[in-house]
């Protein structure tokens, strides 16, 4: 298995994947050295990624390999078709699955998400609208929601 460090907006970004796909992608929460010579099967997820942060992406197209059950599977796959600058919430994400009471399950496969930002795990929300737990923590969640949002922002000053 090949990994690289990247530097991202979120911070130090770890990338690990192999000829049979991405395996994870995960924002980390210490500072890292950078690597300087990206590995090649990771080469196309690092340009992807550098992409969707300077806004020219909205699509990942990188082969993935994550290690997950198969109901984490099926959750991780139901992730991949909230469309771009939307959200969902757990409770849709569950019918959508065919099981309203799975709320639980899916939001347990949903945190066990290992390929941050490209499965957007971080586009469920609470039913209410609000932003409930994330692994990568809130503070990263709301800048991936307002970093994709069509209604940008605009500062007075």
């Amino acid at each position: 298995m090949e990994e690289c460090i990247i530097n991202s907006p979120l911070g130090y970004t770890k990338i690990t994947g192999d000829i049979n796909g991405i395996a994870s992608v995960v924002v980390l929460n210490t500072e890292e050295k950078t690597t300087s010579i990206i590995p090649k099967v990771l080469e196309n997820c690092v340009l992807q990624l550098n992409q969707y942060f300077k806004g020219l992406r909205q699509q990942f197209s990188v082969k993935l390999n994550p290690k997950g059950t198969d109901f984490q599977n099926k959750v991780w796959n139901a992730l991949q078709t909230i469309p771009h600058g939307k959200t969902t919430s757990y409770l849709q994400l569950s019918k959508q699955l065919g099981d309203p009471k799975a709320i639980r399950a899916v939001a347990n496969a949903n945190g066990k998400n290992p390929l941050w930002i490209i499965i957007p795990c971080h586009r469920v929300i609470g039913s209410d609208g609000s932003l409930t737990g994330y692994a990568g923590g809130l503070h990263r969640k709301q800048w991936l929601l307002n970093h994709e949002s069509p209604n940008k922002q605009q500062s007075l000053f």
